[in-house]
This record gives structure tokens, C-alpha cells and sequence, in this order.
């Protein structure tokens, strides 16, 4: 008879958990689809920032993150935070986006 007036307990604490998590995945910055349109410019600014070949960068960041919603944090690498901006590849199977 405890584990019945202990269930209503632990279905209050899984569903606080469940709220918690959430509110944590929606505070990532970097996540997929965790940019508007209008900030895909100034995120590939920054992500361009430090290279030598930045109109191309610029291009390529600005193209995956109109389709993404999303530029990884960094100048380089770090794609494994954004799935779409990192599987995205080229006919020749090498990576589209900077």
C-alpha cells in the first residue's frame, strides 16, 4: 500500500524533471534551430571572421543557415553541435557549410 501514495510523488517529480529539461534544450544557443533568418548574418560574420577566405565562408554560412537555423559556436569545427549544418555535403561528399 506505501508504493501507492508514493506514485503520485514520483509522477509530480518526472514531470518537473521533463519541464526542467526542456527549458534546458530550448537556452541552447547553438542548437538546431536556434537562430531566426535575420541572425544568420551576424552569427556568420563572427564564424568568418578569422578566416582569409571570407566572401566564400560568408556564402556557404549564410546558405546553411537559411537551411539550418543554426551556426555552430567558434570560427571552426564545434558542427557537432548543429546536425544539419554539419551533414550538409557537397556532390563531391565534402563538407558544404564552414
Amino acid at each position: 500500500m506505501a508504493n501507492f501514495k508514493a506514485l503520485p510523488l514520483l509522477l509530480l517529480a518526472l514531470i518537473a524533471f521533463s519541464m526542467l529539461a526542456t527549458v534546458a534544450l530550448a537556452n541552447n544557443p547553438y542548437g538546431p534551430g536556434s537562430l531566426t533568418i535575420n541572425q544568420c548574418s551576424p552569427q556568420c560574420t563572427r564564424r568568418c571572421s578569422n578566416t582569409q577566405y571570407r566572401k566564400p565562408c560568408l556564402f556557404f554560412c549564410n546558405k546553411c543557415c537559411r537551411k539550418c537555423l543554426c551556426v555552430p559556436p567558434g570560427f571552426y569545427g564545434n558542427k557537432q553541435v548543429c546536425p544539419c549544418y554539419n551533414n550538409w555535403k557537397t556532390q563531391q561528399g565534402g563538407p558544404k557549410c564552414p
